[in-house]
């Protein structure tokens, strides 16, 4: 259960009051179903990304059991393959919606495994999950391309998909080095994954041409920074660059240019993003001003705001956009299981490629 402890590191002047914290924790809470799935809500469709999003936003709060019980739902209904279909209806593992295989929702259990066992110190459920995120690693770098980038997505007909998405990529990047740091608690050297993550993070610095164009995007603009492939000067300049393309004051971060569309994940994600490279100030007034899409009742957040049309759009209030919201404040309130794997400092860096040009 929520504690008073873990709810005091979810308290932001401006962003979260305690019972707010409590308020939205329990929003997601009551998305989750028996079973430990975390759909976007209810009746509508599970994505392994965005419940993963949603189970470490359950951890920052001290509701340990719930968060496990969303991994132990990835175990059980991982493919033969090592993957996860990109959507299935409310969470229902025989009501496949969508029956592609996208690369970064596929990788991202690491990244929340890793959270998890930070939180809980769960030897146990580290060895558990060990299987789950070796079989998603190998099927992920499976569609690795010679230039580090990696493929996006396979088809149903198990046809590769070898466009890769910059955005996805740099998720992927983030994921690879948590599975790193679980290799390595365990023990387990992964030499090839340390390869693997090199070559990937020189594509992500040093040739965009290999990655589709979607900078009209904004995640495609942060991304690198958030899942560590840019720090220090590299990305602050980053930053800097595009920022006034996709910040509006007051308001938040627009998800693609030129719409007038501001976005609560992409709001939360940006301001995590600006912690993890020592911009908290900056961080702190963008959670702050995406507090126009809190729903007080719920305690969730309405996935985005069209603002020539002073509308809510759409009208849902998804998980993930919540946890979103709960990993950013959590990392500026310090909590240390999500500083670590946001931070990145301790996670391990692979090998940087040693023949290839600058």
């Amino acid at each position: 259960m929520s504690s008073p402890e873990r709810t005091e590191l979810l308290v932001l002047d401006g962003v979260l009051t305690a019972d707010q914290a409590r308020r939205t924790v329990r929003g997601i809470l009551d998305v989750q179903r028996p079973d430990g799935a975390i759909p976007w809500f209810r009746r509508h469709h599970l994505d392994p990304w965005d419940h993963t999003e949603a189970a470490m936003a359950l951890d920052v709060a001290g509701e340990h059991e719930a968060a496990e019980r969303a991994y132990d739902w990835l175990a059980r209904h991982q493919n033969p393959d090592g993957s996860w279909y990109a959507a299935y209806h409310d969470g229902d593992p025989d009501d496949v919606t969508d029956r592609g295989r996208e690369s970064n929702f596929v990788a991202y259990i690491a990244v929340g495994v890793w959270h998890h066992y930070l939180s809980t110190g769960d030897d146990a459920f580290l060895d558990r999950m060990w299987p789950a995120v070796g079989a998603a690693v190998e099927w992920v770098l499976r569609l690795q391309q010679p230039g580090g980038q990696i493929g996006w997505k396979r088809e149903d007909d198990g046809t590769a998909v070898d466009d890769a998405l910059l955005t996805g990529s740099s998720s992927i990047h983030h994921a690879l080095r948590c599975a790193l740091a679980i290799a390595e608690q365990r023990e387990e050297p992964q030499p090839d994954w340390e390869l693997a993550v090199g070559a990937l993070r020189h594509a992500i610095r040093r040739h965009p041409e290999r990655f589709l164009d979607k900078s009209r995007y904004s995640m495609d603009w942060y991304y690198p920074v958030l899942g560590g492939a840019l720090r220090g000067d590299e990305a602050a300049a980053r930053i800097a660059g595009d920022w006034d393309k996709f910040v509006v004051p007051g308001l938040g971060v627009r998800c693609v240019v030129p719409n007038p569309w501001v976005t609560g994940g992409e709001s939360a994600e940006l301001a995590l993003a600006l912690w993890a490279v020592g911009q908290s100030d900056r961080a702190l007034a963008i959670l702050q001003d995406i507090q126009h899409l809190r729903d007080p009742r719920t305690g969730l957040y309405w996935t985005g705001y069209v603002f020539d049309d002073r509308a809510i759009w759409p009208e849902e209030l998804t998980s993930w956009t919540a946890g979103s919201v709960l990993l950013a404040v959590a990392a500026l309130g310090g909590d240390e299981a999500t500083c670590a794997v946001f931070g990145g400092e301790s996670l391990p860096n692979g090998v940087d490629p040693q023949c290839c040009p600058a």
